[in-house]
């Protein structure tokens, strides 16, 4: 494997040769078991102190890179030697490399990070990101798109990307209610979902309803969630003195729990209720049924092919 260092200053000489060389064994270039050049021998060729060598080595045996074996040399470290390094290590090292290779050929950090940006945007999202004011909403709105699609998803105010822009890999997704706002808040070509909530009446289609007596408990960390199912329910005609409602962002939420004949949550809570034992557990979703099917028909046509 051909090694270069530049003494320019910018990137200190050890960075630049534990880069290179972990960018050697990630490629192939140094395969487990070879064994690397001698401290000395690095050191006279590229006339610079053989503790600056001796240093990178032993970073790299720390990190799980290479091993030393007395009297014989430091060697690339076996497969089957413990612990495989950290897969971090490998992204800073070709990272690094990249750096060090663009800043040698003149390129200023200014262009590399345009590029960059440009790069990136051109490859597909790796996420979703979900962009809502309300925190509560927005944590179950990444719940139901994650159990709906299977593909990762992290959620955002408007004013991260307000401050900060797109983050990159990111497929921005929204409610009707904001898709005017964040739209505005986005670059002019950048592709928005834009979600439609579920209908309550159809959510209900259907549904079979409890008996007057029945002891039904709304449990959501949303509290908007809380306030309008009590006005739909009594407006159904159940007994107001029948139903129970919790925060479960309350401390001890789930006590009782056990006592009710229907219980009523989101996707989110949802994941957190003790067993039902039989109870009938209605989740209120918030996302209708068709902008769901668009992310996951966007996700199987077009990031998993």
């Amino acid at each position: 494997m051909r090694l270069w260092l530049s003494k320019n200053g910018e990137v200190p000489l050890r960075e630049q040769l534990t880069a290179q060389i972990v960018l050697g064994i990630v490629s192939g270039d140094l395969p487990p078991g070879q064994r690397l050049p001698s401290t000395r021998e690095l050191a006279r060729r590229f006339k610079i102190h053989a503790n600056t060598v001796s240093a990178a080595y032993r970073e790299l045996e720390e990190r799980g890179w290479l091993e030393s074996r007395k009297g014989s040399g430091v060697y690339v470290r076996a497969e089957s030697d413990g612990p495989a390094p950290d897969a971090r290590h490998a992204l800073d090292a070709l990272i690094s490399t990249f750096l060090q290779l663009a800043r040698r050929q003149g390129h200023s950090l200014a262009e590399v990070q345009q590029r960059i940006k440009h790069w990136l945007l051109l490859e597909p999202p790796d996420h979703f990101l979900v962009v809502e004011p309300d925190a509560e909403l927005r944590a179950i709105i990444c719940a139901e798109i994650a159990e709906a699609t299977n593909f990762k998803v992290r959620g955002c105010d408007t004013g991260e990307i307000a401050n900060s822009g797109l983050p990159a890999g990111a497929a921005a997704v929204t409610l009707f209610s904001h898709a005017e706002q964040v739209r505005a808040l986005l670059p002019p070509d950048t592709n928005l979902f834009v979600l439609h909530s579920r209908s309550v009446p159809g959510a209900l289609a259907g549904q079979e309803r409890p008996a007057r007596d029945a002891l039904v408990s709304v449990v959501s960390r949303w509290p908007e969630l809380l306030r309008w199912s009590r006005t739909i329910l009594v407006a159904a005609g159940l007994d107001p003195a029948a139903l129970n409602f919790r925060d479960a962002r309350e401390p001890g939420w789930q006590k009782g729990l056990a006592a009710s004949t229907l219980l009523i949550t989101d996707a989110l809570t949802a994941q957190q209720l003790p067993r039902a034992d039989g109870r009938d557990v209605r989740v209120f979703r918030v996302v209708a049924d068709q902008s769901l099917a668009e992310l996951r028909a966007f996700v199987e046509d077009f990031l998993t092919a």
